[in-house]
């Protein structure tokens, strides 16, 4: 039987870190179901969904010291709930953010979901010069999951009231159910 684990791993960036790591998967008969890599400053960060037979998993954990051994700060742990069955009949939806930078514009737009109830599922942010005026231009995309008691048309009305308080232009489309 398959196991499912998240693994993260943060360190130094170097050339060669998703080699070592999928290198030691592979050796487990390991898969990387999803991923999400990024270097961040001079940090290097991964996050995985890998799936290994259940009788390798402390095998792997046995290699993943090697790897803290050199530095890198790794976790892994089995992963629980179904999050199909917890989110069943909740609707995603994209929002997409642009916008000035400023502090506080994740922060305040977190706050807003969470007060709603609404789950973010994936979220990248980053920052441009913007080619002119070489100021700070933020930029987020985002997958939420709205539960379905929630009135569409009230929390995207809101959601106009933040990009007004924010200064940021806020573009939110439904997404296809999978």
């Amino acid at each position: 039987m398959r196991k499912n684990i998240v693994l993260t791993l943060s360190g130094s960036d170097r050339v060669g870190i998703v080699d070592s790591v999928t290198g030691i998967l592979v050796k487990y008969d390991g898969n990387v179901e999803t991923s999400r890599m990024a270097r961040l400053g001079g940090e290097f960060a991964m996050l995985m969904l890998i799936s290994l037979p259940e009788e390798q998993q402390a095998n792997l954990e046995q290699s993943l010291q090697e790897l803290r051994r050199q530095g890198f700060q790794v976790t892994s742990k089995p992963t629980g709930q179904d999050l199909e069955q917890k989110y069943s009949g909740w609707l995603p939806f994209q929002i997409e953010v642009h916008g000035a930078d400023h502090e506080g514009i994740v922060h305040q737009l977190a706050h807003y979901l969470t007060q709603r109830g609404i789950n973010i599922e994936t979220m990248e942010t980053g920052i441009i010069p913007a080619p002119m005026s070489g100021t700070l231009f933020f930029s987020m995309n985002a997958v939420v999951l709205v539960p379905p008691a929630l009135s569409q048309k009230d929390w995207l009305m809101d959601m106009d009231d933040v990009a007004d308080r924010l200064n940021v232009e806020i573009k939110v489309a439904a997404l296809k159910r999978e």
